[in-house]
């Protein structure tokens, strides 16, 4: 029966890798996936980012083993020549099947109900703090809960967009829609399109998205050669304005950081406004209009410009700590030009990824990220389970050589700002020139 299944190469199917042409193998069987990537709940992306390529170790990463079943209708009838596992790979599946076994997948505890609660409770003292007191200082007290509040909802919509944080899928939905669109103005439909291309292509220069911020940083020389953006479809243009932005990145990465929401905003309305597929485009667009229609008008509670200008800088700056955070676990690792390899997916999780170190007490404070590499190798764990699995993750990773790196909060801020200092020097050097325009002259002419 063996002998007379149909064979094709790894060379045969890495050339079925482009849009209208997108092969993947699971456990050595050929899918077809050219159909079904627009309407990938992962978004197109990952199946572009993993086409032509042996996609095993991310498919178990993101699916439940009950996603099988769906296969059959992509199988080409082909099964991959020579197919083999790595014995990293055959560790890493037989973990994912024991936390299965374990139950861990589906144990979610409660953090879903206390978050929801910490988050209903903050934004009516907020509301309440601001109609019912004249205190300048209990308005500017406010605009720091909201910080906090906008923290939290992103905790929530950063689980909910990995795995169901819900019992059931309309309301897991509703709980993104809720606290994405509504509470925070993000749109929860581009924040899963960005992330989930983020995860499958960690810390590639070129295809993921999370260390794409030309002009105003860049964690690597290597974007001075105007890299591609796979991502966004464009030239990251290395010119003598991003030059200058660059080379005071690590000065300007927290004030940066304070402001980022606006980024945020600008890429939701770009999403939802663009002609690419968006999954209930309607709901998104109303949950956005939701937020742009109580937090103007609760700024606009307050006496005056000057407490409404400081309402929304404090507001902006305390979810800074978020913005933060999310650099902190990847500007300092690991980088690489390229195309995401599906067969070293430990590997480049690994490599990518740094953990926060911190008592369980302040798990609370970083929703999750202070265990990257586990998050990063096993995305569908609830928050909850992470310390739980990380013993077994450092054992993994201790036995196949892979890195296991942590740092201390502080710590993992001075290695960040290093990153940023080190890559703003190598932009001030002119051995490396750029095309000047009048910008840049202004800024450096002397006497």
């Amino acid at each position: 029966m063996a002998e007379s299944r149909r064979y094709i190469s790894q060379e045969e199917l890495g050339k079925h890798n482009k849009r209208g042409d997108l092969w993947v193998s699971i456990q050595g069987k050929i899918y077809d996936v050219t159909d079904w990537a627009k309407d990938h709940p992962g978004g197109e992306p990952p199946l572009l980012n993993l086409s032509g390529q042996d996609a095993t170790d991310a498919f178990v990463a993101y699916h439940p083993g009950t996603a099988y079943q769906y296969l059959d209708k992509f199988f080409t009838g082909y099964y991959l020549q020579d197919y083999s596992v790595s014995e990293v790979s055959k560790d890493y599946r037989k973990l994912v099947s024991e936390f299965s076994q374990m139950g861990l997948f589906d144990k979610k505890g409660h953090v879903t109900l206390y978050t929801l609660t910490a988050i209903a409770i903050l934004f009516v003292v907020s509301v309440y703090g601001i109609l019912r007191s004249d205190s300048m200082w209990v308005h500017l007290g406010c605009g720091a809960l909201m910080g906090v509040l906008w923290i939290q909802s992103g905790w929530i919509g950063h689980d909910s967009g990995h795995y169901k944080v819900m019992s059931s899928t309309g309301i897991n939905r509703f709980a993104q829609v809720l606290s994405g669109n509504c509470l925070a103005g993000i749109s929860i439909a581009w924040w899963k399109w960005n992330h989930n291309a983020h995860h499958i292509a960690c810390n590639s220069l070129d295809f993921d998205p999370d260390l794409q911020h030309m002009p105003f940083f860049v964690v690597s020389s290597k974007f001075f050669n105007s890299l591609t953006s796979y991502f966004y479809d464009r030239k990251l243009n290395f010119d003598s304005a991003s030059r200058f932005l660059v080379s005071y990145q690590h000065w300007s990465f927290y004030p940066v950081m304070c402001l980022a929401r606006i980024n945020l905003f600008a890429q939701s309305f770009m999403l939802l406004s663009s002609k690419r597929r968006v999954a209930n485009r309607g709901q998104e667009v109303l949950g956005i209009l939701v937020f742009w229609i109580w937090y103007p008008f609760l700024v606009s509670c307050l006496p005056n410009w000057g407490e409404r200008i400081m309402f929304v800088i404090i507001s902006f700056s305390v979810t800074g700590i978020q913005h933060v955070q999310f650099c902190l676990n990847h500007f300092s690792s690991n980088v690489y030009v390229g195309h995401p390899s599906g067969n070293e997916w430990c590997d480049k999780q690994t490599k990518g990824t740094l953990d926060i170190t911190c008592p369980s007490w302040m798990d609370w404070f970083h929703g999750g990220l202070q265990f990257q590499i586990e998050h990063h190798l096993f995305p569908r764990l609830p928050r909850c389970q992470l310390r739980k699995v990380s013993p077994m993750v450092q054992e993994l990773c201790k036995k196949h050589n892979l890195p296991y790196n942590s740092a201390s909060f502080w710590k993992a801020n001075e290695m960040t700002i290093g990153t940023l200092r080190t890559a703003a020097l190598q932009a001030r050097d002119l051995a490396n020139p750029v095309p000047k325009n009048m910008v840049w002259e202004a800024f450096n002419t002397h006497g």
